[in-house]
C-alpha cells in the first residue's frame, strides 16, 4: 500500500495521469458536441450552426488537451528556465488554434450574410472578398498581439516603430493606398459590376471585365483592354449605360434638314429607316424628336432602343447611312453651315468686278 501511495506521489506519474485524463476528457467533450449539439443543429432550418459546430469541434478537443498539458507541467515543477517557455509555447499553440478557427467561422458567417438578397447592404457577393481579407487581417493581428503577450514581449517600442514606419510607408505608397481604398469603396458601393458598360468622363467607354482592389479593367469596342486605377475612377464622372433594371439602352442620332422641308415627311423617313434594323428593338418603339430651329436647318433626332450595349456604334453607323440615303432619295436637302454676307458702301468699280457679267467677261485662266 505504501508502495502504491509512493508511486502516486511521484510527479511523473501524476503528470502522466493528468495527460491521460485530459485526453479522455477531450474525447468526451468532442463526443458531447458531436452527439448533442450537432444533433440539435440538424433540426434547425439553416446549416450555419452545423458548420460552426463542425469548425469548433476539433479546437475544443485540442484546447482541453493543452489545458491538461499545462496542468501536467505545473505538477512536474519544472525549473524556471523551462517552465516559462513551456507555458508560453502552450499558450501560443492555443492562440494559433483558435485564430485559425476564428478565420474559418468568420468566413462562414460572411458567406452566409452575403448570400442573403439585400439591395442596400454593403456585404454582398461582389464585396465578400474585401470583408474576408479585412476579417483575416484583424484576426491575424489580434492573434499576433496575444502571442507577443504570451512570451512577455513589450510591444510599446514595437508599436512606436510601427507608427513611424507606417507614416513613411503612407507617404511612399500614397497612390497605391488611394487605389486600394477606392477599390474597397467601389466594391462596397457597387456603382458598376462586371459586364456593365460604362463611360468615364465622356471619354473612355467599354465593358467592365474585372474589378480588383487596385484597378478596374475595361474592354473597349476596339477590343483593347485598358487598366484604369481605381483612384482615377473614384474621382471621375461615371456613366453606367447598363446600370438600370434592363440591359437595353437608347441611342440618339442627331441630324439636320434644310428649311422648307416637310417635317411630317422627315419623321416618316426617319422611322422607316429603323425597320428591320439589326439590334434595334421594336419595343420600346423608335421615335423622333424635333429639337429646334437651328442656324442652318431644322434639328431632328432619331431615338431607338438597342438590345446589346456593344452594338451601339454599329447601330449609329447603320442608322446614319440609311438616313443619308433616304433623305437623298426623297430630295430633302441636308444643310451645311453657311453665312450670308451683305456689303454696304462698296465702290462702283469694285461692285462691277463682283457682278456675274463681269466674271463672265474676265474668265479665269487655268493651267
Amino acid at each position: 500500500m505504501d508502495a502504491v501511495r509512493e508511486l502516486l506521489d511521484d510527479p511523473l506519474v501524476q503528470a502522466a495521469g493528468i495527460i491521460v485524463g485530459s485526453i479522455l476528457a477531450a474525447w468526451l467533450v468532442e463526443l458531447l458536441i458531436s452527439k448533442t449539439l450537432a444533433k440539435a443543429a440538424e433540426r434547425t432550418k439553416t446549416d450555419l450552426d452545423d458548420k460552426i459546430i463542425e469548425i469548433i469541434r476539433r479546437p475544443v478537443f485540442l484546447s482541453v488537451l493543452l489545458w491538461g498539458l499545462d496542468w501536467a507541467a505545473d505538477v512536474l515543477i519544472l525549473p524556471e528556465r523551462f517552465a516559462g517557455p513551456v507555458e508560453s509555447l502552450l499558450q501560443t499553440l492555443s492562440i494559433l488554434i483558435w485564430a485559425i478557427a476564428s478565420t474559418r467561422i468568420g468566413s462562414v458567417l460572411l458567406k452566409s450574410f452575403a448570400a442573403k438578397e439585400r439591395q442596400r447592404s454593403m456585404l454582398q457577393p461582389r464585396t465578400l472578398p474585401v470583408f474576408d481579407i479585412l476579417m483575416r487581417i484583424f484576426v491575424v493581428g489580434t492573434g499576433l498581439y496575444f502571442m507577443f503577450l504570451a512570451w512577455n514581449i513589450d510591444l510599446t517600442a514595437w508599436m512606436a516603430s510601427a507608427g513611424i514606419l507606417g507614416i513613411a510607408f503612407g507617404f511612399a505608397a500614397k497612390d497605391t493606398l488611394a487605389n486600394l481604398f477606392s477599390g474597397i469603396f467601389i466594391l462596397a458601393d457597387g456603382p458598376y459590376k462586371v459586364r456593365d458598360w460604362i463611360v468615364l468622363d465622356d471619354d473612355l467607354r467599354g465593358e467592365v471585365t474585372h474589378i480588383g482592389i487596385r484597378s478596374t479593367r475595361i474592354l473597349t469596342p476596339d477590343d483593347v483592354e485598358i487598366t484604369v486605377p481605381n483612384a482615377v475612377i473614384g474621382n471621375a464622372q461615371l456613366l453606367n449605360e447598363t446600370g438600370g433594371p434592363h440591359l437595353r439602352q437608347r441611342v440618339r442620332i442627331p441630324l439636320s434638314v434644310a428649311y422648307g422641308s416637310d417635317i411630317d415627311q422627315v419623321r416618316e423617313i426617319l422611322l422607316a429607316c429603323t425597320e428591320d434594323a439589326e439590334h434595334v428593338l421594336d419595343e420600346p418603339a423608335p421615335n423622333t424628336k424635333f429639337n429646334l430651329l437651328g442656324e442652318s436647318g431644322l434639328e431632328f433626332e432619331l431615338r431607338v432602343w438597342i438590345d446589346k450595349p456593344w452594338a451601339r456604334e454599329l447601330v449609329i453607323d447603320e442608322m446614319t447611312s440609311r438616313i443619308y440615303k433616304s433623305l437623298g432619295a426623297a430630295g430633302i436637302e441636308i444643310p451645311y453651315a453657311k453665312h450670308d454676307i451683305y456689303i454696304r458702301g462698296l465702290a462702283p468699280e469694285l461692285l462691277a468686278q463682283l457682278s456675274p457679267r463681269s466674271r463672265d467677261d474676265h474668265p479665269t485662266r487655268s493651267g
